[in-house]
């Protein structure tokens, strides 16, 4: 189990979380949209949250400002979580927008106010679990969504707060962070995404 625990923060790394509630949602909602217009969101939240992430990661390790994927340096947080931001703002700004995609819409502003609390905390020195950020928001998403569609699907939800908890486990395993990190990360993952959750449910 130790070996396997690891896998986890790298299958549930951040930088996919955007694509699985992407795919989750146009899965609940296969009806309400085009296959075709499926994949053009597919592929915007391919480009903006996974490939210019991956780009903007090799172009600074190159030049020494962050030394590993999982940037366990809280000091080498603060470029990553800034772009972070800008490309969050771009996606709700251009792509998923609230007239087409209202709960994706409240998903992506979650997850950006979650980018700027982790940013926050990185300003004061503070480390937060951007891994379980990630995950516990994407959770409180499911969740929202089961309950806004009326799918009495329990399986979802459980699933995700099962996943949460392994990945909490997974990065303690691999000591990158403290039961207090974790506690922090849950909190600045969960907190964004229950207060937007009564603007869509």
């Amino acid at each position: 189990m130790k070996k396997i625990l690891p896998l986890f923060s790298y299958i549930l790394h951040p930088i996919f979380i955007s694509m699985y509630a992407t795919l989750f949602y146009l899965f609940c909602k296969e009806d309400a949209f085009t296959n075709q217009e499926k994949y053009f969101v597919l592929f915007q939240i391919l480009i903006i949250t996974v490939l210019v992430p991956i780009l903007f990661y090799l172009l600074l390790k190159s030049t020494g400002h962050v030394t590993s994927v999982m940037v366990h340096e809280t000091s080498q947080r603060k470029i990553p979580l800034i772009l972070q931001c800008f490309l969050y703002i771009l996606l709700v700004k251009r792509s998923i927008i609230i007239t087409r995609y209202p709960e994706l819409h409240f998903f992506f502003l979650g997850a950006l106010f979650s980018t700027i609390l982790a940013l926050v905390c990185s300003l004061f020195n503070i480390k937060a679990s951007l891994h379980v950020a990630a995950i516990s928001g994407v959770a409180i998403f499911v969740i929202g969504l089961n309950m806004h569609l009326q799918m009495q699907n329990p399986y979802w939800s459980a699933l995700l707060i099962l996943l949460t908890g392994v990945v909490a486990s997974s990065r303690l395993e691999m000591q990158a962070h403290t039961p207090k990190e974790i506690l922090i990360g849950l909190l600045v993952g969960v907190a964004p995404q229950i207060l937007f959750l009564f603007l869509w449910l």
